[in-house]
């Protein structure tokens, strides 16, 4: 696939909420337009920013900075066969790396542009990412670090501890629809 198609594949939310939801209304929190499309090897510069931006503070509190060793493991983990961009009104603005297994769906890395956090973006892409995988009767598990306040986010939409290690909390959503915010 080339850079250009690459750009051009984008599902509207609306689209696969009527799909996964029944035609549940994901835009009533904001009137932003909001798609998920493929990545490519071009998309590796603008997430290695986003996840630098999003997650030095949390490093450099937990292990400190080392710039060459945070390029190696953002490297080693970044799979861009499991990412997905995330783009509100036409601009990239988050992006989320999905491994699908038999029985779960581990949500292995999910960044919104600070910028554009706060507005629902979060919100619309996990809830329809927690309906497809209630479809698909999967589980959904992350990892989330302990310092980090997203772990709140994750609890509101369903998400239980299941274990913690040293810096991590693991948790896991069982397949159920997401929670409808009135």
């Amino acid at each position: 696939m080339t850079e250009a198609s690459c750009r051009n594949i984008a599902i509207t939310l609306n689209d696969l909420a009527c799909h996964w939801s029944k035609g549940a209304e994901f835009d009533r929190a904001a009137n932003v337009k909001i798609a998920l499309r493929t990545a490519c090897g071009g998309d590796f510069v603008f997430a290695r920013n986003l996840y630098f931006e999003t997650m030095r503070g949390m490093i450099e509190r937990l292990f400190g900075w080392d710039q060459t060793r945070e390029e190696r493991n953002f490297t080693g983990f970044f799979k861009v066969e499991e990412v997905r961009i995330i783009i509100a009104d036409g601009q990239d603005v988050g992006w989320i790396q999905e491994q699908v297994e038999d029985r779960t769906v581990n949500l292995g890395s999910f960044y919104v542009l600070p910028a554009m956090q706060g507005r629902g973006i979060g919100t619309k892409v996990l809830d329809i990412l927690l309906t497809r995988a209630a479809d698909q009767s999967k589980a959904m598990t992350l990892a989330v670090v302990k310092i980090n306040p997203a772990r709140y986010f994750y609890e509101k939409r369903g998400f239980r501890i299941t274990h913690e290690d040293q810096h991590k909390f693991y948790m896991r959503a069982d397949p159920k629809r997401p929670p409808q915010d009135n």
